[in-house]
């Protein structure tokens, strides 16, 4: 065989594969979201993350004492569906049912009631710290109270501290971000030695400082996270806008006058935000792991909101209720890890170096 032919023999033999061909006409977010779903893990924590919120939206049909269909004293009503409107303020309640708390001590003709039962708040002291059965799945803790329940509830909790103080990081640190690196020099200097003191702040500290002043407010938690947790997205959205400022079109965009507001948030934050998005879904699981942790404290929660944290703190006095740690602890731990696969995917997904 001649050297010709083992050159080719050899060449053929050691071939690298090819990248997928970009189909015309295919924007940006489609090549993102086409890279997205190859990552399996990624894609399930999305859909995981969509029942999650399904269930935050919509646990008072999942868990609660007030029934979807009631016929009270001849009359017909819809306490499940009413008590949405009542809450946003649309509609008020029935003046047989107006001050009822607990729909299940009714005399009523007849009744239909979510899956579980059990509002969230609902005491029963003659049942407390039942394990796992028939009557509460997931059990119940030390004032009686149902365990599945206020995992359902709680999930809402959850899912609002933790979008919450993200959207205010993200509105913090994208637009002091974005004003270090698009005029850089003696503001970007400035701007960059406070993200260095503001990311010196210790979040817990604060937040027991605050509540050393204020009553307890799930309110202020937010506030607080969303304050303290900006910096990495400035910095991240500083380094993109250095980059993207020096490209042709932000050239063509000062040259035709525009203003620097203009140029920042129209022109060169839609080609910078993506990267940005990361953190943000690693926020979510940060916030609700600190909210967690300070429910678990008792510190700037409210003694009756019902959160994974609080439940549980349940489990201090009684460590022989194994569910009071498992149940809350597996959520925990299960929507942590959503959101950082999650932002695992969208990370590779975002790659400038991907395979398209």
């Amino acid at each position: 065989m001649s050297d010709a032919e083992k050159r080719d023999l050899t060449e053929s033999d050691v071939t690298t594969p090819e990248p997928e061909p970009v189909q015309e006409g295919q924007t940006y977010s489609k090549l993102v979201w086409r890279q997205f779903k190859k990552n399996r893990p990624a894609l399930i924590s999305l859909a995981a993350i969509g029942v999650l919120a399904f269930t935050a939206v919509f646990a008072d049909f999942l868990a609660g004492n007030k029934p979807y269909y009631m016929k009270y004293r001849g009359k017909t009503y819809f306490p499940a569906f009413r008590q949405y409107a009542v809450h946003l303020g649309l509609a008020d309640w029935p003046a047989p049912l107006r001050r009822r708390k607990n729909f299940k001590r009714l005399r009523s003709e007849s009744a239909i009631f979510p899956p579980v039962p059990y509002g969230p708040s609902d005491v029963n002291l003659r049942d407390k710290y039942q394990p796992p059965g028939t009557a509460h799945l997931l059990g119940t803790d030390r004032l009686g109270r149902d365990v599945l329940s206020g995992l359902i509830h709680g999930s809402r909790y959850a899912l609002t501290i933790g979008l919450v103080s993200v959207a205010i990081s993200m509105i913090i640190g994208v637009a002091l971000g974005a004003l270090a690196g698009y005029f850089g020099g003696w503001t970007d200097l400035v701007l960059s030695r406070l993200f260095e003191l503001w990311a010196a702040i210790p979040t817990l500290f604060l937040i027991i400082t605050v509540a050393a002043f204020f009553p307890p407010s799930l309110f202020f938690v937010m506030i607080i996270l969303g304050f303290t947790g900006w910096v990495g997205i400035a910095r991240l959205t500083r380094s993109q806008f250095l980059q993207v400022r020096s490209y042709d079109f932000v050239s063509a965009a000062k040259s035709l006058g525009y203003s620097s507001g203009r140029i920042m948030f129209i022109h060169i934050l839609p080609n910078a935000i993506a990267p940005v998005l990361i953190p943000a879904a690693f926020g979510v699981a940060g916030a609700i792991l600190a909210e967690s942790g300070l429910s678990f404290l008792g510190i700037g929660v409210p003694a009756e909101a019902i959160t994974w944290g609080a439940i549980l703190a349940g489990a201090r006095n009684n460590t022989a209720a194994w569910w009071l740690v498992i149940v809350p602890g597996f959520a925990i731990f299960i929507t942590v890890t959503l959101y950082n696969l999650l932002g695992d995917g969208l990370r590779d997904a975002l790659d400038p170096k991907m395979k398209v």
